[in-house]
């Protein structure tokens, strides 16, 4: 006989109830989110957590719990997995912009040593200004969510926009299918 559940879980809106059964059948979500959508729907139809666990392919019932427990506090948003480990992240919104507000910027030749950023002088340059102790790591990290890439030509250029030279002179070619090629 298992014991009371000290949590259970809270009615299913009926919205809720159709997106967690579209996510426990999707092929193309990740494992996570199906199991645990699996999961939630097994203690809804009145499972205990033991025999959700199961039936969603894991084996621990207390994951269950927490998970029913974070789905009555925040809803269908618990099925994707929050923060993984490793340290969190230091840099705010604000942080971020002031970093691509920089690589908006051409560089100056004297006073940035440079015709062109890269990682290096980029970083240099922030930690003079406004960002001192900012890492060539973080700041890969912030250009790629935003969309720039390094290019050949040794600039970073925003990922699905190109220009191209026609008659009329140099215009700016955007792909429809950038976003999607991004993931």
């Amino acid at each position: 006989m298992s014991r009371r559940q000290k949590e259970p879980l809270r009615p299913l809106l009926p919205e809720e109830h159709v997106q967690l059964q579209q996510l426990s059948r999707s092929h193309a979500a990740p494992a996570t989110q199906v199991a645990r959508a699996k999961a939630l729907l097994a203690v809804a139809e009145g499972h205990s957590y033991t025999t959700a666990a199961h039936q969603a392919g894991r084996a621990s019932g207390d994951a269950v719990s927490q998970l029913v427990a974070r789905f009555n506090r925040e809803g269908v948003g618990t099925v994707v997995p929050g923060h993984g480990g490793g340290p969190q992240v230091q840099y705010t919104a604000r942080a971020r912009e002031v970093i691509l507000a920089q690589v908006r910027r051409p560089p100056d030749r004297e006073q940035d040593g440079t015709a062109t950023w890269s990682l290096s002088t980029l970083q240099r340059a922030l930690r003079q200004q406004a960002l001192p102790h900012v890492s060539r790591s973080t700041l890969w990290c912030v250009l790629r969510e935003a969309g720039l890439s390094w290019q050949q030509s040794r600039t970073w250029c925003e990922t699905g926009m190109v220009q191209r030279r026609r008659k009329g002179g140099l215009v700016t070619v955007r792909d429809p299918d950038a976003e999607a090629k991004k993931i």
